[in-house]
């Protein structure tokens, strides 16, 4: 599911005031400023203000929030048990009680403006295929970018992502890489391993070198890319 104009819907708990929109001639603006009734796009305030507005409203409709991770909520009632993850403004929610799902879908829908997306296929670069066997879930697009953005499309395959014997070193022997693009990598490829067990190995060594990253800590990238 999609909530639209997330973040109009939170409600601000303290005071907050802007300057007038360039709409108004200069004259009606003098000495004037807008008091906000509600958060806007662009405030700092506005993610927390929606998220406590939600969050309300699921305690409401007793759900609790995992200890884990705030974004899960859920319900369990005797062996029926309904889950929700919210992201922004996209929520997933399974349930294997088809009335609570569909109650709990119509009580948001009266208190936000939501779009039903139907059955998961796509959230935050991961995949989601069902089949008679089950669910599988996979990064093959994600992983697709990241060849095109480091120009390995086509590179020839490497047997395993490091060699558990590998060693690198921390002397300027090769020069310092560019540290962004390595921490960039890094990051993405942290994230890859959700669905990648095989690289943790190797990028839980080649994140030991983030200051300052060498020519040989980013060949090391390149042979887990690939």
């Amino acid at each position: 599911m999609n909530v639209k104009n997330t973040f109009l819907n939170g409600k601000l708990e303290e005071e907050v005031y802007m300057n007038l929109s360039v709409r108004f001639d200069k004259e009606s603006k003098v000495g004037k400023v807008c008091k906000l009734r509600k958060s806007l796009y662009g405030l700092k305030q506005s993610p927390h203000a929606w998220f406590n507005r939600f969050s309300k409203s699921l305690h409401y409709q007793e759900y609790t929030q995992a200890n884990s991770d705030h974004m899960l909520f859920y319900k369990h009632r005797n062996e029926k048990v309904t889950i929700l993850i919210v992201y922004m403004d996209d929520i997933i929610l399974t349930s294997n009680d088809k009335g609570e799902r569909e109650r709990l879908k119509e009580k948001l829908a009266l208190e936000f403006k939501m779009k039903d997306l139907g059955s998961l296929h796509y959230f935050l670069e991961m995949e989601i295929a069902r089949s008679r066997e089950g669910i599988s879930i996979s990064q093959r697009k994600y992983v697709l970018d990241l060849l095109k953005e480091t120009s390995m499309i086509g590179c020839k395959p490497a047997n395993t992502p490091m060699d558990p014997n590998t060693k690198l070193s921390t002397k300027l022997a090769q020069g310092p890489m560019n540290k962004g693009r390595y921490h960039r990598l890094v990051g993405k490829l942290i994230y890859l391993s959700h669905t990648r067990l095989d690289i943790a190995f190797g990028i839980s060594y080649v994140s030991q070198f983030m200051h300052p990253p060498l020519g040989e800590h980013m060949e090391a990238i390149h042979k887990i890319l690939r």
